[in-house]
C-alpha cells in the first residue's frame, strides 16, 4: 500500500512539474517529463509494484537472485579462461621464454659494435645475400604475431 501512494505521488509531482515546463514554453521537454511522470502510476495500475513489493521482501526470491549472480560469476570466469587460451602454466613459461629469447637476442649478438670503424656505419658485406636480412626481418614480425595469438 505504502509502494503505490509512493508512486502515485511521484506520478502527480512529475505531472506538475511538466505543467511548469510546458507554461515556460518548452513543449517537447514537457511532454517527455509528463511521460516519465506516468510510468509509475502504470505501474502501480498493472500490479508490477505489487509484485515487486512482495518480491523485495521474500527471502525465497532473495535466495533466487543469489543463484543468479552465482551462475552469471560461473559464466564470466569460464569466459575469461576461454579468453587466455586454457594453455596451462608450463605452456606459458615456456611461450614467454620464447618470446624474451627473440626480443632480447643473446649477449654475443649485442657485443659486437653497431659502428665500424671511424665512426661510420659498417656497409653490409657484399658476399651476404640479401635474402637472410629479409628473413630476420619477418622473424621479429613472427613473433610479434605469435604474441598476439595469430
Amino acid at each position: 500500500m505504502i509502494a503505490e501512494t509512493v508512486c502515485s505521488a511521484a506520478s502527480v509531482a512529475g505531472l506538475g512539474i511538466a505543467a511548469v515546463t510546458a507554461y515556460r514554453k518548452r513543449f517537447l521537454a514537457a511532454a517527455r517529463i509528463a511521460a516519465y511522470a506516468l510510468v509509475p502510476i502504470g505501474l502501480v495500475m498493472t500490479g508490477a509494484v505489487g509484485w515487486l513489493a512482495h518480491t523485495a521482501f521474500s527471502p525465497t526470491a532473495w535466495a533466487g537472485f543469489g543463484v543468479l549472480a552465482v551462475a552469471w560469476l560461473l559464466f564470466t570466469s569460464t569466459r575469461t579462461v576461454e579468453r587466455r587460451g586454457g594453455r596451462n602454466r608450463k605452456e606459458r613459461r615456456a611461450a614467454r621464454a620464447a618470446q624474451r629469447e627473440v626480443v632480447a637476442p643473446s649477449s654475443s649478438a649485442s657485443s659486437t659494435p653497431a659502428l665500424g670503424t671511424g665512426g661510420r656505419p659498417a656497409a653490409p658485406p657484399a658476399s651476404a645475400p640479401r635474402a637472410a636480412d629479409s628473413k630476420d626481418d619477418f622473424s621479429d614480425i613472427e613473433a610479434i604475431l605469435k604474441k598476439h595469438g595469430i
